[in-house]
């Protein structure tokens, strides 16, 4: 993917701590992180939407391994109703520590969609995880009664990156950007102008800005690595 310009719409917030001291001395060899990537609560890592990005983050993260799974509610076709997501830690907690044992040495990056950005932010604020940066594609802020679920990502202290559609109403932007000036951890914002929870952009809107949907989403893949990438060399 071509690397394209910056987002008119990027937002940071890099006056808080961050938890990446002693990341810029490892080799090149080591600096390739491993990447343990979680599902939203409607589709499994075998979706399209995940299968795609699981490829585009590998590339861009040049990660040693991406590693995706189904969480057990939905694994082997089953289509249970999600359990509520502090239900899903212990479980997710223990694919990055397989991940970690395969790989070790190499920085750990979680990311998720979804429900899977919050299970993964939780897993992050683990003491015995040491996730080198957490990546939230479309974090559900705003729970189904309205309440802003924000205690987890207040507790983080590794760098966080949000990638978010303008129209999500899953996360009102103004709503997220109050609780990232609250947040202790080095944390960003990509904007995807348009789009929804799961950043489809209508085509109207495609059409007007004169872009296209994968210009789009590979703007966002480059913010996410250019962020992680910083995050690992401590700057």
């Amino acid at each position: 993917m071509a690397a394209s310009p910056p987002s008119k719409r990027m937002r940071k917030n890099s006056s808080k701590e961050d938890d990446t001291s002693g990341l810029s001395s490892l080799s090149p060899e080591k600096m390739a992180p491993v990447l343990v990537f979680a599902h939203g609560a409607g589709a499994p890592s075998s979706s399209d939407w995940m299968v795609r990005w699981k490829d585009m983050l590998g590339k861009a993260l040049n990660a040693v391994e991406v590693v995706a799974f189904d969480y057990p509610y939905i694994s082997g076709g089953k289509r249970r109703t999600p359990p509520k997501a502090e239900k899903l830690v212990e479980f997710h907690s223990d694919i990055v520590k397989k991940a970690l044992a395969k790989y070790p040495g190499h920085p750990l990056i979680l990311a998720g969609k979804s429900m899977g950005s919050r299970v993964s932010c939780m897993v992050a604020c683990g003491e015995e995880i040491g996730a080198s940066s957490v990546v939230c594609l479309g974090y559900p802020l705003k729970g189904m009664n309205g309440t802003i679920r924000d205690e987890t990502l207040l507790q983080l202290k590794i760098p966080t990156m949000f990638v978010q559609g303008s129209k999500d109403g899953l996360c009102p932007l103004e709503k997220l950007e109050a609780v990232r000036k609250k947040m202790k951890s080095l944390n960003e914002l990509h904007v995807i102008e348009g789009g929804d929870h799961s950043f489809k952009i209508g085509k109207k809107h495609l059409s007007s800005e004169g872009t296209t949907q994968e210009e789009a989403e590979d703007r966002a893949v480059q913010a996410i690595a250019a962020f992680v990438f910083k995050a690992l060399r401590g700057t």
